[in-house]
């Protein structure tokens, strides 16, 4: 059992345990949290505590499930226990595990997009006993863990402030992981934003390079990835909820039952929340792109507009030097001392002439864009 946390919650007090108890608590109920890289070793232990303190063992299907790291968010049921599977955000350690320290360097374009990765959590809730899997180190476990913890530390008997943040239930200690894993959704739209609104102003300027458009595919790949991944936790959530509707717990009071349900809809508006953002960032790359080309559009007509100024100003002196090239033997003004000085005064006067009703009508003014 070196890798299985076992946590017991009674009326008002927990305590970590370093056996399973013999039976779940009447009036509370039994976290085993562990990681997935010992799921297989200690997968005795685990049926041996559904069985125990839950009343059933876990399927051979969900033991594949809770086991596959690329299982995507999803929700099953048997008669004794509800089956949340929920990808989490992985952490910046994690990521640089995974792709390595060339590709997760923060100097390049949109790097925040390619750095987004996902793990998967396993949650099993029973109604007097939860059994999560998790990455190694994950947050989401950590987190409570030393949180119940230092509570346990600093007092034999939890204070009332300490009490009340004690979950009612194993799904109400699910909420709250899946909670904590939403958030870090949440949290991560201020740096997507912030990169996007970097890379569209260059995008923008008036003297801008070459786009990065590798950079914004990669980009729009990983946002359509992400609200997928929103869309099937919010799925998920919404059968779990519907199940707790339909079919309530029968040793849950009315208000407990309520609060259940309020934190479940609360996890539901934030992944919402999250799917929102996602949409509203894919809609501004996209009109970042067409304000690009419109803008690089309207500078090709400014080019073109002033070079078509420049042909019709030449086109005159063209033809009048064409017409004084001719090989005739008499022609106006070839005999003349002064005939070349005339002819090249005349040239440049129509030259001025157009040049000022061409700038007058701003076919050789500079716009700024």
């Amino acid at each position: 059992m070196r890798g299985v946390h076992i946590v017991e919650f009674g009326a008002g007090t927990l305590r970590f345990l370093d056996q399973l108890p013999a039976r779940a608590p009447h009036d509370g109920f039994v976290w085993i949290y562990l990681e997935r890289e010992h799921l297989e070793e200690d997968l005795p232990v685990l049926q041996r505590a559904a069985q125990t303190l839950g009343g059933s063992p876990l399927l051979d299907l969900h033991v594949k499930d809770l086991g596959n790291r690329g299982h995507p968010s999803s929700y099953d049921y048997t008669s004794v226990y509800d089956l949340v599977i929920f990808r989490r955000l992985a952490t910046e350690s994690e990521v640089r595990a995974e792709l390595g320290e060339a590709v997760v360097a923060r100097h390049a374009p949109l790097s925040a997009f390619s750095r987004i990765r996902t793990r998967a959590l396993g949650f099993v809730a029973f109604d007097r006993l939860l059994i999560t899997v998790h990455p190694a180190g994950c947050f989401a476990a950590r987190a409570f863990i030393e949180r119940y913890l230092q509570d346990a530390l600093n007092s034999e008997g939890l204070s009332a402030s300490a009490r009340s943040r004690l979950p009612s239930g194993a799904a109400d200690l699910m909420l709250r992981m899946l909670n904590l894993v939403v958030d870090s959704y949440l949290e991560l739209r201020k740096v997507l934003s912030t990169e996007l609104d970097r890379w569209q102003q260059a995008l923008l300027a008036p003297n801008s390079g070459e786009a990065d458009w590798g950079a914004l595919m990669t980009a729009r790949n990983a946002l359509h990835t992400l609200q997928d991944l929103c869309e099937e936790q919010n799925d998920a959530m919404q059968e779990w909820l519907d199940s707790q509707r339909e079919q309530p717990p029968p040793w849950m009071t009315q208000s407990e039952r309520d609060g259940l349900l309020a934190r479940a809809r609360d996890v539901v508006e934030h992944v919402e929340r999250v799917v929102h953002h996602v949409n509203r960032m894919e809609q501004s790359a996209e009109t970042a792109v067409q304000i690009h080309f419109s803008a690089v559009g309207n500078r090709t007509n400014d080019i073109m507009r002033t070079l078509t100024a420049l042909t019709a100003i030449f086109l005159p002196l063209n033809l009048i030097a064409g017409i004084f090239g001719m090989n005739f033997e008499l022609l106006p003004l070839t005999h003349q001392a002064a005939g070349f000085w005339w002819t090249l005064a005349t040239m440049g006067m129509i030259a001025l002439v157009l040049g000022i009703v061409f700038w007058r009508k701003r076919y050789l003014a500079r716009t700024g864009h």
